[in-house]
């Protein structure tokens, strides 16, 4: 037994060596991104090939051992850090992220899942390109004010209802979330969480509406266009049923999760606004306004399966399966993430120097370079840390940025919200969005799959954005 408690040591030392780290890099709880190697991130890169792949060549397999695929990962990346830092700044490291990032995180998703869950839409719902078309432009125009998520918990159900009996439904989906889902929540910080970041580091309210407008419209117009005629041509196709529940107008059941759909927003807001003071959990420092805030979510979170007609989830064909599905595998995107993040928060000291040495100097900053790499990398990480390391690279001020310097925060934004509709994982809707049509039986593209459509409908007007807005 002591030879394989040696053995083991000796193991991950070994796995800390190869990843280019040793423990004295660890001046403190969290790790030094200018000391880590690219190879810490295999884990994270695990994961997104989990993702990606295991659906495809495995999909019995993977809905049913989801979880266990995500501890695995999890565990890769978790035992060579101890190994390197140690075991106290392993569990701080877990106990930060569980605290700042990840409970947060299901909180406000949950929430959010089960307030709009409760909201049933009926009526004569026939799934016309029209009316599809319709949908779409409103959880678009809504999403700045809701946030992205709240726009998409809202609309999600109603538009697959009203196609229920349309033979192509993916592509609804897919255009669903780069309209709904990130597009929407480009012009106020209560649209998506890089730019409440911003608000937070004193960026005024309405500057991403003065400033993002145009990009928010243009590109909004362009895909809505897309999604129209994309529609039409498979409805032309297709000999669909009206799906109309009842000969009357449209109703809505279950308005009691109207306001408290408003107490989220509400919520999120002033914890931005709002100092209690910082409360220390076991060595990590959480506000006391985050906490604040997270328990009133919960609280009406409860008050929605408290309040809500029964009736209205049914019809909803509410369930819980998305919603632990996120859960489980954002646990492990969020775990393994760290080294990424911290390699990126290193901008020129860390290994990934030379994407920073693309973004130009302060005189003459690379707007194509700040829009293009806050977007990619939003696309595979968090956005909102994505935003706050290029908003730190340029400059850091939020005076300058949203005055002088307001071309350069504007690429910034619009990179880390529009981009955020590449990948699934760009953005927090975007996987429960696509969960929540799996479980209603549609069957959506793969990993790749997803960025096939995403090059092939969002990169040609992200080219004409770059040209008509960073490229001067």
């Amino acid at each position: 037994m002591i030879m394989s408690f040696r053995s083991l040591r000796l193991g991950i030392a070994a796995l800390a060596v190869l990843t280019g780290s040793t423990p004295a890099m660890a001046a403190g709880p969290s790790p030094d991104g200018a000391g880590l190697s690219l190879l810490w991130c295999l884990p994270f890169a695990g994961v997104l090939l989990s993702l990606a792949l295991l659906p495809m060549i495995a999909p019995h397999f993977w809905h049913r051992r989801q979880g266990l695929v995500a501890l695995v990962w999890g565990l890769l990346f978790l035992v060579p850090f101890a190994g390197a830092f140690g075991l106290s700044a392993t569990l701080h490291q877990l106990l930060d992220v569980a605290l700042l990032e990840y409970i947060p995180f299901i909180v406000l998703i949950g929430s959010l899942y089960i307030i709009a869950g409760g909201i049933w839409l009926g009526g004569s719902l026939s799934g016309s390109p029209g009316q599809n078309t319709a949908i779409m432009a409103a959880g678009t125009g809504i999403a700045s004010f809701v946030g992205t998520t709240g726009a998409a918990m809202i609309f999600i159900r109603p538009l697959m209802r009203a196609n229920r009996s349309r033979t192509h439904q993916a592509h609804l989906v897919i255009f669903f979330i780069f309209l709904v889902c990130n597009v929407g929540g480009a012009l106020t910080p209560l649209g998506d969480p890089p730019l409440f970041l911003g608000y937070l580091k004193g960026v005024p309210f309405s500057w991403p509406f003065q400033h993002l407008w145009p990009h928010t419209l243009l590109l909004a117009a362009i895909l809505l266009g897309w999604f129209y005629l994309i529609d039409r041509r498979y409805y032309k196709t297709e000999t669909p049923r009206e799906h109309r529940l009842g000969g009357e107008g449209l109703k809505i059941w279950g308005v009691v999760n109207l306001p408290l759909i408003a107490g989220v927003v509400f919520a999120v807001a002033a914890s931005g606004t709002t100092f209690i003071g910082p409360v220390d959990i076991a060595g990590v420092e959480v506000r006391g306004e985050s906490l604040v805030r997270d328990a009133a979510l919960v609280a009406l979170a409860f008050l929605s399966l408290a309040l809500t007609p029964l009736k209205a989830r049914r019809q909803n064909e509410f369930s819980w399966g998305p919603v632990i599905e996120v859960a489980k595998l954002f646990a492990a995107i969020f775990v393994t993430i760290v080294p990424a993040i911290a390699i990126l928060k290193a901008g020129e000291h860390g290994a990934a120097a030379p994407l920073f040495a693309a973004l130009g100097t302060a005189d003459a900053p690379n707007h194509i370079a700040y829009f293009w790499l806050t977007g990619l990398l939003s696309s595979f990480l968090d956005n909102a840390p994505a935003y706050l390391v290029f908003f730190n690279a340029a400059g850091g001020d939020a005076a300058a940025l949203s005055g002088p310097l307001a071309s350069t925060l504007a690429a910034i934004s619009a990179g880390a919200v529009f981009m955020g509709a590449l990948t699934y994982i760009g953005n927090a809707p975007n996987f429960m969005v696509r969960a929540i049509a799996e479980h209603q039986g549609v069957k959506m593209p793969s990993f790749f799959g997803f960025m096939v459509w995403s090059g092939a409908f969002m990169i040609p007007p992200l080219l004409l954005m770059t040209a008509l807005f960073f490229a001067g």
